[in-house]
């Protein structure tokens, strides 16, 4: 029994210097605790939309107040008339519109009821069914407060209308994000294993002897996989496009040319992993595994980024997908052209520049 006590002993003395099962075994669970606590949610708190204040008096201003005071909403722009309304979904952020048609106060009071427009993007069906949600019960309880002061049974209606997704097809939400998932995985993933095959199969030497600079070997190391993935973007968007009835409202030409630069963005990242690994499987890990779970749950995929904690939205800046998704949508729903979604475009160019450079880098460390 003694040498049982002793063995185990021993057993713990390995675990304990071993900082990597450590770290999986104390480390992964803080992290997946603190993600799915604080990610996983479907209340969506500072959403931000626009309002469309045509009458512009004392009720209309006290009812846009109510929505900015609830802590569900943050009133970010001010609509000068519904030739706006367009503009300002495909340029900014805005989730929802709210329109206060001109005679509000004196339908309300005179006629008895008034109507409040409520435009919500659609492209993401769940959170603009919680926002109109949302915005409902606030008007309701506007109308019930000053129905009790002036005693009179005073209704408000609420005119629905869902922007980009009349009919909510979840489908139109999930597309672009397993199409994002898809790409930037595959991509990743094949490209991880190229260097570190070279060192596992002990093939580095031909490239340290090589005439080659670090940075051409790094670059013809992705240019086959280019065209690979290309490919591999071109059938699942046609899926996408045939099976699940994605449409394709902006350019066709602009949409391809993204796939191409968000190819990039993941094939960059998935050498940068493979400079840093040593072996296949390391590499193979490192990128399915480092790569699927932050995508999933950062990237505005399944859960909307603005329900999530101030510094977990900060981290989702870092995540290609959540730009690229953003991208998807823009173009195929909503029809924006480049001058809409050059934002997102330069992040991944920046991306791209960054993890190419970072990778060259950590090569030419270990050249020498």
């Amino acid at each position: 029994m003694y040498q049982f006590f002793v063995f185990a002993r021993k057993e713990c003395y390995h675990i304990f210097r071993d900082r990597r099962t450590l770290l999986i075994l104390f480390g992964m669970p803080v992290v997946q605790i603190i993600l799915f606590g604080f990610a996983i949610t479907n209340e969506i708190k500072h959403a931000k939309i626009a309002v469309l204040d045509q009458a512009n008096d004392h009720y209309s201003q006290q009812l846009t107040a109510r929505l900015q005071a609830s802590g569900y909403f943050d009133v970010v722009q001010r609509l000068r008339g519904q030739q706006a309304i367009t503009p300002a979904f495909r340029e900014g952020d805005i989730k929802m519109t709210v329109v206060i048609p001109p005679g509000f106060t004196q339908d309300f009071f005179h006629k008895k009821e008034a109507q409040v427009q409520l435009l919500a993007d659609a492209s993401d069906p769940n959170t603009a069914t919680t926002l109109v949600n949302y915005a409902t019960v606030i008007i309701t309880g506007y109308q019930q407060e000053l129905s009790g002061q002036q005693a009179l049974p005073l209704t408000i209606h609420t005119l629905v209308r869902m922007a980009y997704n009349p009919s909510l097809k979840s489908v139109f939400l999930f597309v672009p994000g397993v199409m994002t998932l898809i790409l930037l995985l595959v991509s990743a993933m094949m490209t991880s294993i190229t260097i570190a095959r070279e060192k596992e199969l002990g093939t580095m030497e031909i490239l340290l002897v090589s005439p080659l600079p670090p940075a051409l070997i790094i670059v013809g190391k992705v240019v086959p996989y280019i065209l690979l993935s290309f490919i591999n973007a071109l059938v699942i968007l046609g899926l996408g496009v045939t099976m699940f009835g994605m449409p394709v409202k902006g350019s066709l030409v602009l949409l391809l040319l993204e796939c191409v630069l968000f190819v990039l963005t993941s094939l960059s990242l998935g050498i940068l992993i493979s400079t840093v690994t040593a072996t296949q499987q390391a590499a193979m890990m490192a990128s399915m595994m480092g790569l699927l779970m932050p995508t999933v749950m950062l990237s505005g995929f399944v859960f909307p980024i603005e329900s999530m904690p101030k510094p977990l939205q900060i981290i989702s800046n870092v995540m290609p997908a959540r730009w690229f998704i953003s991208i998807l949508k823009d173009i195929m729903l909503k029809g924006s052209g480049l001058k809409d979604i050059w934002v997102q475009t330069v992040i991944l160019f920046g991306m791209t520049l960054f993890f190419i450079g970072l990778s060259i880098r950590k090569f030419k460390i270990r050249l020498s």
